[in-house]
């Protein structure tokens, strides 16, 4: 009479099911998803700016499931943890007997496990000892296969030989690998973040912002920008390389400088800094040389957009707008001069390549653009992960642990040699745990090795 299972029975059978496995991973990949579709770590606000969604909409799902910040959510981290456990329960269940089988592995066959296996040869030796085809029989396995244990029971001898046995515990490997993982990305998780942080040209900071509008965090360091430099496509403002030279600085003392571009960041401290966006800081320099045209007298100004400076005789003139490539005519600014009684002038182009070029106009004001100095802040994407390292541990892990579940079979093969009236007896048989068609192939080279090697060829 079997006895009826216990809660604790049925608790154990419902962690080791794979019904189970299946539910979560399915659970995973559609967190995976919503995770994708909704931009983590920004805000409902920014979130409904950006894709037109229901602002209402998107606030229920950050209060409901906590949608913009999912990877860190008190459900998101229960999820990992249930298929975790349900990955060590399956391997614990599985375990012994796969242990068993490597450490204790069948010595002796007989008859009705012959009769269980697939590949099996049955060879009678006419003229020999059971000595001497028992050599015979353990130099080809040796020199084909693999050196074989020798057991001798009831007037018979039995071979065993293997290759492959760590095979079995690929899949193991890859188990434990899993479990690396989600422990390397609780550990980013919880010990690491993502933020950004913009530095102008000159200035340094020693905090930066995490998305989400969170309080700022320091670094224990500052990261100060020396220099940043951008490059555009030929006739258009689009930008083709940008980088920034950034120096590491502690107690005051640079302790590390790098110039920085897309995909070669700045790793400190376990710290990384990937260069991300830039934008104007503050309103542009315009350096000028203005000749007098009625007493050819230069003078050299600076001026700012927006700013008006005087001239001689009373007048004055401002910037309105400028661009890096006017028309592909290279720098180029937008100005007007202001007359002595305050009135505006027509505005007019000056052009850094042509300093004649604004002669052509006639007035008494004559401008070259000389130069055009604009500061730049550079935008950075900061991430500390301090569980990487096992996350690549666990990726190692897992590539040597399929290769040994997949393309890795244990390969047995059993031997019993024993007297029969008409000469020795010599039954062969063998399986493999995976990939059973390829063993095939193999066990019927071996078959013909076998009875070639007995018939004395």
């Amino acid at each position: 009479m079997s006895k009826e299972p216990n809660f604790v029975d049925r608790l154990w059978d419902f962690f080791c099911s794979l019904k189970l496995a299946i539910i979560t991973l399915i659970l995973l990949a559609a967190t995976s998803v919503i995770g994708t579709v909704i931009e983590q770590g920004t805000t409902p606000e920014e979130m409904a700016a950006k894709s037109g969604w229901s602002l209402d909409t998107l606030k229920f799902l950050d209060k409901s499931i906590n949608a913009f910040d999912m990877y860190h959510s008190w459900w998101f981290l229960s999820l990992m943890g249930l298929f975790a456990v349900n990955l060590i329960c399956c391997s614990i269940k599985r375990f012994p007997f796969v242990w068993k089988t490597v450490r204790e592995p069948r010595l002796v066959a007989d008859d009705g496990f012959f009769r269980s296996l697939s590949n099996v040869e049955e060879v009678v030796v006419a003229k020999g000892t059971i000595d001497g085809v028992r050599d015979q029989v353990a130099t080809l396995l040796q020199g084909k296969f693999a050196a074989p244990v020798v057991t001798e029971q009831d007037d018979k001898v039995y071979l065993y030989a293997e290759k492959g046995a760590i095979s079995r515990f690929g899949v193991y490997v890859t188990h434990a690998s899993i479990l690396i993982i989600f422990i390397g990305a609780m550990i980013g998780n919880v010990w690491g973040y993502k933020a950004y942080v913009n530095i102008v040209e000159g200035s340094a900071v020693d905090k930066v912002w995490p998305r989400g509008g969170k309080e700022p965090i320091p670094l224990g360091f500052s990261v100060r920008c020396d220099n940043f430099d951008v490059e555009f496509y030929d006739g258009t403002q689009r930008p083709k390389e940008f980088s920034s030279d950034l120096a590491v600085l502690q107690n005051g003392q640079e302790v590390l400088k790098k110039r920085i571009e897309v995909n070669d960041p700045l790793n400190f401290g376990g710290i990384t800094f990937y260069q991300s966006s830039y934008g104007p800081a503050g309103d542009a320099t315009f350096r000028f040389k203005v000749r007098l045209r009625s007493s050819g007298q230069t003078l050299d100004l600076s001026a700012r957009e927006g700013e008006h400076v005087p001239l001689p005789g009373g007048a004055s003139f401002a910037v309105t707008n400028s661009t890096e490539n006017y028309d592909k005519f290279g720098p180029a600014v937008q100005m007007h001069v202001n007359t002595p009684d305050g009135r505006h002038g027509n505005p007019f182009v000056v052009l850094k390549n042509f300093p004649d070029f604004d002669a052509q106009r006639g007035d008494e004001y004559i401008f070259s653009l000389v130069g055009m100095e604009q500061r730049y802040y550079t935008g950075l994407q900061v991430a500390k992960d301090p569980g990487v390292w096992v996350v690549w541990l666990g990726c190692f892990l897992m590539v040597a642990g399929s290769l040994g579940a997949f393309f890795l079979s244990h390969r047995r093969l059993w031997v019993v040699i024993q007297p029969l009236s008409k000469g020795v007896g010599v039954k062969l048989g063998g399986s493999a745990h995976r990939n059973q068609p390829a063993f095939a192939l193999y066990f019927d080279t071996l078959r013909k090795d076998l009875n070639d090697a007995l018939a004395g060829k």
